[in-house]
């Protein structure tokens, strides 16, 4: 049990520490790091209910509702508007940076609980996988929109344009992603492989222009 438990937390606290040590201006709090990714730890809560529910009551039985709504709408809607009304509102970014660092810890909250609750039901076969891919995505998806979250704190002028994007690009990547798998069957790894090689190199780019963005004031 401690090595399942292991394996399913380890990549989350690796990509964190990654992502978290990429701040090139003044890290972050880590007591701020860890409330952020409690919250989406526990995130995983209503969500799968709702999910489960919805899947139960054969409710959304389409590959591509599945995809968009079921699992990508759903997952980032409640990330998105947990950052904007506990985060974003209550915490001054002193660069764009600092919105890609709640975001990852964030989404990788959620994505270790989940990932936890999938090793305890699978077997600890499916760690390397689970690590590669899914909660991998899960970090990028909150790379991209702690990115767009930062620009919005400090480029004031189009700060709803950029809030809009801190929540449609995650939504309709984690969408497209979860369609790979879900619509493809079988032969799932012929898209996820370049999708996350795409999905790697647009937030690492993200990254390095974040920290290049500062609040002047």
């Amino acid at each position: 049990m401690l090595a399942l438990i292991s394996a399913a937390i380890a990549p989350a606290f690796a990509l964190l520490s990654f992502f978290y040590l990429k701040d090139e201006y003044e890290l972050e709090p880590i007591l701020d790091i860890f409330r952020n990714f409690l919250y989406g730890f526990l995130l995983v809560f209503p969500i799968m209910f709702i999910q489960f529910a919805m899947i139960e009551e054969q409710l959304i039985q389409d590959a591509v509702l599945q995809s968009y709504l079921l699992y990508g709408l759903l997952e980032e809607f409640f990330k998105w508007f947990l950052f904007l009304f506990v985060t974003f509102k209550n915490t001054k970014f002193l660069t764009a940076y600092d919105g890609i660092v709640y975001g990852v810890s964030i989404s990788l909250g959620f994505a270790t609980f989940e990932n936890i609750l999938y090793l305890l039901a699978h077997g600890i076969e499916f760690a390397f996988t689970r690590a590669l891919f899914p909660v991998s995505a899960h970090a990028l998806f909150g790379v991209i929109m702690g990115y767009y979250m930062g620009k919005a704190s400090i480029r004031a002028k189009n700060k709803y344009f950029y809030l809009f994007l801190a929540f449609i690009l995650p939504f309709l990547l984690h969408g497209t992603y979860d369609y790979i798998l879900i619509g493809i069957g079988n032969k799932w790894i012929y898209g996820i492989v370049p999708f996350m090689i795409f999905l790697w190199v647009y937030s690492l780019r993200k990254v390095k222009v974040a920290n290049e963005i500062r609040n002047n004031i």
